[in-house]
């Protein structure tokens, strides 16, 4: 069978990915081996595709490739999240184009509506997946609001409920008036905004004094129920007792006096308007103000506002502002830069809301969750981050749960007539709880209704770990795969979701939910941009998949992903993992072309046996980057020693001259090391590996690589590795002496060296094939017009039939030995360094050593080599 003179991902991608599915390569059930788990974040029913799914979902892959090769039950399940802002968003808008009203239809209608629209796009994300490799036990994909899933939640709601561990209350909470929902402290982000700052003046009743009160927000004067001082201002204490009137309406509201004023701050004043500020809320407490609530769910004002009702929050400053103008009321204005809340989902500015809520009590489940981490029983890669978690948890304030929507688990409260209610898994318990709690036996179903609010997106996928395996329903699956091995997640979510889950495995499975959590970076430009559509800098990952091949756009995504650092993402990085994918595809096409014929080379022993020790030291280097997470350095790791060590040097190294055969010893061992090589590089690059597995040799139908065993470390002699890596060196030196002198490739030179040789003897056919050269002859200095070059501390001379530039050598000449003697000196600082003596391994300073002794030895070779020169 011919190849393909390039590698053709599209072909070879489909067919792979289809042959995986057929024979169920991807599905887990529970047998006797060790499992392995990655439970997927799930992404939003609503999303699509975008580099940050990329980067996390490849490295998810790499874990779960490797492991099932490794023999570990690999499972690897994936889902969506019913994201409840913004598919109700989504699905209110699409009615809306309609012609029709979520509240016409009513709660049971309008779910109808969003469930279809859920199957008709809710798997697109999943099926992208697919494109990129992802190999998931697609049988077990879940959905968070599934009626399993669901039932999970309100059965957790209810132990909460019962614990005392969920409440209801009256709080200040962050209102979004687009989605017309509540959300958590945790959905919203402060924005650096330039604001004004209004100075307005109230009147004193019964004076002509009046007090100035700065305030950003002058839309909410007309709430106001009270102006506030401190106790110990001198400027403020003789309104002890007076009535203040507030501007435009001129309602009267109390001067009251309370520690929590800056007398610093603005003029020391303060206008409180307890429904539309968390801060006068409290003091409106204290003090027991009235509380006038002036801004609709839509945040517009309303009739309590007396003024500008129906008006848009922002509209209203600047007719408020006006007014204050017109009436003489406002003194001045300053421009200030202050931080502006805004919401997470729909990015509009929150309103301050009095509204009445369900709560997490979150101190009570923190407390085990951050010892958890704090002795080391889940891990974080990397470590830093655990000072981010550390902090939010020992500063958690309680969750806020609910939301006024209709997309999500309805919160399992059911109302009597008289405003009581009881908590209960379904209608049928509810009933029973109710007539307990009334002493009324004769009440129904009729009597309750239930809560309309939902609850938060996040309180189901903090079940996730448990969840997806049914773990509040039956043990079985539960039982085997949880704990799951390891979380891949970006840290911006570490409050919304890792945080929380930690607290709901404890809770529910008195047990860590997985066992390590790997940090991804956020995926950004080259100019550092976060990337995004309005900024029009972020690639739609399938066009990049159809231009370079999933193991293009894999290997370019690894190449630029430390671990928890931010990824700086160019095209330019997946044209590389494609002219990677061709370089591998090229060594096939060698290999494939030569024609074999029984024997044993000799010469090429020494070459296998370098190229094998060296593969084994790149598994136990392969071997430390994944156990630490360092997914991009395994990928350099590899790529280098495929590129530079298999391709360009070892497959040099042995292949026969042009037109002849190669020895069947010979061609066996490159074989077997291709296979090697693939196996290590398959939960990198799945589908070119796949591809060359079965090129190498015929294969029976399960025999794949996605199922073979990974690579496991054989002992290996540094020697043998040293010495083919000298040999590489020398080859190198005459290639670049050739260059620098315009000597043809294939003219044959003779070269010369005043080792006694005896290092080299065994490696000297390749030498003097690879290096092109007639003769290598020792305790040699050759003529005396000779190029000098110093490996592994010998030097050699070739005789290249060019007059030597002397001067042009001395330069060459000195740079190196300037080069040695900086590296002499930064090594005599580590060896110097009594921290770094000590503290070492003992390999690792007598490595250092080692490269003192060669340093030196070097610059010794090249001072005398200088004089020499310098003599003639």
């Amino acid at each position: 069978m011919t190849l393909d003179k390039k590698f053709q991902p599209a072909a070879i991608e489909q067919k792979w990915y289809d042959y995986w599915m057929k024979h169920k390569f991807f599905k887990s059930t529970p047998d006797e081996r060790e499992p392995y788990t990655i439970v997927i974040p799930p992404p939003n029913v609503t999303g699509v595709l975008h580099m940050g799914h990329i980067l996390n979902n490849t490295i998810q892959d790499v874990l779960i490739r490797r492991a099932r090769m490794q023999g570990f039950n690999a499972c690897w399940v994936p889902g969506t999240d019913h994201a409840s802002i913004a598919t109700e968003a989504k699905v209110v808008n699409k009615l809306k184009e309609e012609g029709i009203s979520k509240h016409d239809i009513g709660r049971e209608e309008f779910l109808k509506h969003a469930f279809a629209w859920k199957e008709q796009y809710g798997g697109i994300i999943l099926n992208q997946l697919k494109k990129l490799g992802a190999s998931c036990d697609w049988d077990r994909t879940r959905f968070t609001m599934e009626p399993k899933l669901s039932k999970a939640v309100v059965k957790t709601f209810v132990d909460l409920y019962e614990k005392g561990l969920i409440y209801k209350g009256y709080r200040m909470t962050n209102w979004d008036p687009s989605a017309k929902t509540v959300v958590s402290d945790e959905e919203v982000y402060h924005k650096e905004s330039m604001a004004k700052l209004y100075y307005v003046r109230y009147k004193i009743k019964d004076s002509n004094e009046t007090v100035t009160i700065a305030t950003t927000r002058p839309e909410t004067i007309m709430g106001d129920t009270a102006v506030c001082f401190h106790p110990e201002d001198p400027r403020y204490k003789h309104l002890q007792g007076a009535k203040i009137l507030v501007p435009l309406i001129n309602r009267e509201v109390p001067a009251i006096f309370d520690t929590y004023v800056d007398v610093e701050f603005g003029t020391g004043a303060l206008k409180v308007t307890p429904a539309h500020d968390a801060n006068d809320f409290a003091i409106g407490k204290r003090h027991k103000l009235e509380i006038v609530d002036t801004i609709s769910a839509d945040g517009k004002l309303n009739e309590a506002a007396q003024i500008f009702v129906g008006e848009d929050r922002f509209k209203a400053r600047k007719l408020v502002v006006a007014e204050l103008e017109k009436s003489g009321q406002l003194e001045k204005i300053e421009e200030i830069s202050h931080k502006v809340g805004h919401s997470e989902r729909t990015h509009v500015v929150i309103e301050p809301r009095l509204t009445d809520q369900w709560f997490v009590d979150m101190k009570t489940l923190a407390a085990p969750a951050i010892k958890a981490v704090e002795n080391g029983y889940i891990e974080f890669y990397p470590e830093h981050f655990k000072n981010t978690y550390f902090h939010w948890m020992n500063n958690i304030t309680d969750w806020c749960i609910s939301r006024q929507l209709w997309w999500g688990q309805q919160i399992p409260a059911y109302y009597l007539e008289d405003g009581s209610y009881v908590v209960a898994e379904d209608i049928n318990a509810a009933l029973e709880k109710a007539k307990k709690l009334t002493g009324n036996s004769k009440l129904t179903e009729k009597d309750l209704r239930q809560d309309e609010d939902v609850v938060d997106t996040w309180f189901s996928s903090w079940l996730w770990p448990m969840s997806v395996f049914d773990g509040f329903e039956t043990r079985e699956e539960v039982e085997y795969y949880f704990p799951t091995n390891v979380l891949v997640t970006g840290f911006d979510i570490i409050f919304f979701w890792v945080a929380r889950m930690i607290m709901a495995g404890i809770e529910w499975e008195n047990d860590r939910p997985f066992k390590h959590v790997y940090f991804t970076g956020m995926v950004r430009d080259e100019k550092r941009r976060k990337m995004s559509k309005s900024l029009g800098n972020s690639p739609d990952p399938l066009d990049l998949i159809a231009e370079y091949g999933a193991d293009g756009v894999r290997v370019g995504m690894l190449l630029c992903s430390p671990a928890g650092g931010d990824l700086l993402f160019t095209k330019d990085l997946c044209s590389q993992g494609s002219r990677f994918s061709n370089k591998i595809w090229n060594a096939l096409r060698l290999v494939k072309g030569w024609e074999v014929q029984k024997g044993k080379n000799e010469n090429n022993l020494p070459a296998i046996e370098w190229i094998k020790n060296k593969m084994h030291k790149t598994f136990a280097d392969l071997e430390n980057s994944y156990e630490t997470y360092r997914i991009s350095e395994a990928l350099k790791t590899s790529y280098s020693f495929i590129w530079t060590d298999f391709c360009s040097a070892y497959l040099e190294m042995v292949k026969p001259p042009k037109g002849e055969p190669i020895d069947e010893y010979t061609y066996k061992a490159t074989v077997a090391i291709f296979e090697e090589l693939m196996k290590m590089l398959h939960p990198l690059m799945p589908f070119i590996t796949e591809e060359i597995y079965h090129q190498l040799k015929d294969r029976k139908a399960k025999d794949c690589i996605i199922v073979s065993d990974y690579p496991t470390i054989k002992e290996y002699k540094e020697s043998v590795i040293q010495k083919g890596e000298v040999v590489k060196e020398f080859i190198t030196s005459v290639r670049n002496i050739r260059n620098k002198n315009g000597l043809s490739p294939y003219k044959l030179l003779k070269a010369y060296s005043t080792s006694n040789g005896e290092y080299y003897q065994e490696f000297l056919p390749i030498i003097l094939k690879e290096a092109t050269l007639e003769s290598l002859e020792f305790n040699s200095e050759g003529p005396e017009n000779a190029v000098s070059f110093i490996v592994n501390q010998d030097e050699f001379f070739i005789e290249t039939g060019v007059t030597v530039n002397v001067e042009a050598e001395r330069k060459r000449m000195n740079e190196e030995l300037k080069y040695n003697l900086g590296f002499k000196n930064s090594i005599l600082k580590k060896l110097n360094n009594e921290r770094f003596v000590q503290n070492a391994p003992a390999a690792v300073v007598d490595k250092e050593r080692k490269k003192l002794s060669d340093a030196e030895e070097k610059i010794k070779l090249l001072s005398d080599a200088l004089d020499k020169l310098n003599m003639n």
